[in-house]
């Protein structure tokens, strides 16, 4: 079920809304599991099983490592821990990586684990990392065991974020699941995100990811260093708006649940470093690697050149962990290349700036460093969107070295999935989404302003954005309820 389809807009979400705020408030956790499972059932059916498995496990280990630890046997809560983590990287495995092993072994003539074809179930990346957090931070003291497998359960399948993150931590939710505000004034901004993330989804990403798809499927001999790169920017914006356009549907269902999620964006296009930029894109998925992957195997304590293997080997399981596929291997060592080069180059290039006296605080130079971040980037969405390595390579060559900018000029362009008007229609949607993340940047609240206005007015803009979103979106021409991109993971 998709967020952008009338089933979830007009059935599934008004009447578990309307059911739990009817409900009292002790019921209203059973009531949104109920409607979590039924949301992912609608999806998955049988491997609705293997989440509540997960669930079940997770939530004994947590109980199992507080008893430990209350009675002094630290070993004891450790190999719980280790348990929990068994469990919910071999769940992973099996289902992600098996066939991706099987099938790379048989390429090199070892057939001893057959190609299983196995189904992979959705949003399964995101609830064991959900659940193999929980047992971590209860070991460590950063969490409490939750006693009621009800509420534990709600975290594990809380559906507006079930499929496709952000991945929640027990830690930064638990207070929540036990006991929220639910007022009129959140209900009414979580409305508000809900209608701006979905905007995104409907009107941006799924128009410009035309470009991409087109370029993509083109034979080597016309692929062109400006349409290459044409349809990898495209890309680029295409996996922003739709992955944040997402994030913002589940903040603002939380929101109308009572939740308050953590953000998972904060405007990763005006980054200046390719560092920078992981602090701002997926956040909860950085923050997990960081804290349970990148600290442990040292972090930066232990010299530059292991801080140096630990980025890379946090970015590369980062790639696997998007897919089971030697491209998004690739497009995360790429991403910790770029890092490890930039901080290896910082005092040349801090060099270079002083010797040409250069401010690097004026604004050119601020604009210069984000464009080139934003390039690097984009140069490693080739890989993450390519299906085959080789894929990725032939276009990653064209990009660098077949010359043909004609199509800015002929009008060719407009043969590429989007006419000239729906261009101009894009080209207004991204300044109004622009207009908007700037005046949150400035922390400018436009939702303040329509407010203070008289209440015909606020009606005509929310009425406006509905329909906006709705007549050209929903229901616009050509439209198709394609899933999320990230839903895939």
């Amino acid at each position: 079920m998709v967020f952008s389809t009338p089933i979830f807009l007009f059935y599934f979400l008004v009447l578990t809304l309307l059911i739990y705020y009817l409900v009292p408030r002790c019921l209203r956790n059973p009531v949104l599991l109920c409607a979590s499972l039924l949301f992912y059932f609608w999806g998955e059916r049988v491997y609705t099983v293997i989440m509540l498995l997960s669930t079940a496990i997770d939530y004994t280990h947590g109980m199992l490592v507080e008893r430990c630890k209350a009675r002094g046997n630290d070993r004891g809560a450790r190999m719980a821990v280790a348990s929990s983590m068994v469990f919910n990287l071999g769940l992973l495995f099996f289902f992600k990586y098996w066939d991706f092993l099987a099938g790379s072994l048989q390429a090199v003539g070892l057939g001893f684990m057959p190609v299983l074809n196995i189904h992979l179930p959705i949003g399964i990346s995101f609830y064991t990392f959900q659940t193999m957090s929980y047992t971590i931070d209860v070991y460590r003291g950063d969490a409490r065991a939750q006693h009621s497998i009800i509420n534990f359960g709600t975290f594990v399948t809380l559906f507006p974020q079930l499929i496709a993150g952000p991945i929640l931590k027990y830690k930064d939710l638990g207070d929540q699941i036990d006991q929220r505000d639910c007022t009129a004034e959140k209900f009414a901004s979580g409305v508000q995100i809900f209608m701006v993330g979905m905007g995104k989804k409907v009107l941006l990403a799924n128009n410009v990811g035309l470009l991409w798809e087109r370029y993509k499927a083109l034979p080597l001999d016309q692929l062109t260093v400006a349409g290459a790169w044409l349809g990898v920017i495209a890309f680029t914006f295409q996996i922003y708006f739709d992955f944040s356009g997402y994030s913002d549907m589940a903040t603002g269902l939380g929101r109308m649940l009572g939740f308050e999620f953590a953000p998972n964006f904060r405007y990763p296009y005006i980054s200046r470093s390719i560092t920078e930029f992981w602090r701002r894109w997926h956040i909860s998925l950085s923050s997990w690697f960081r804290e349970y992957l990148y600290i442990p195997l040292g972090g930066n304590r232990k010299g530059t050149l292991r801080k140096y293997l630990n980025v890379l080997v946090t970015f590369a399981v980062s790639g696997l962990w998007h897919g089971a596929q030697w491209n998004y291997m690739a497009w995360g060592l790429l991403n910790g290349l770029y890092q490890v080069i930039g901080a290896a180059l910082m005092p040349l290039r801090t060099a270079v700036v002083c010797t040409l006296h250069i401010d690097p605080k004026s604004r050119p130079h601020k604009l210069l460093r984000v464009v080139v971040t934003f390039v690097l980037f984009s140069s490693t969405m080739v890989f993450f969107r390519a299906y085959r390595l080789m894929e990725a390579v032939r276009i990653f060559i064209s990009m660098l070295t077949v010359h043909n900018f004609e199509i800015f000029t002929d009008g060719s362009i407009f043969a590429c999935g989007i006419d000239a008007f729906n261009f101009a229609l894009l080209g207004i949607y991204v300044l109004v989404i622009f207009a908007a993340d700037v005046c949150k940047y400035k922390r400018i609240k436009v939702r303040s302003v329509i407010e203070k206005q008289h209440w015909l007015c606020q009606v005509a803009v929310v009425a406006l954005g509905v329909l906006t979103v709705l007549l050209l979106g929903v229901y616009g021409p050509g439209f198709e309820a394609s899933n999320f991109i990230y839903s895939q993971f």
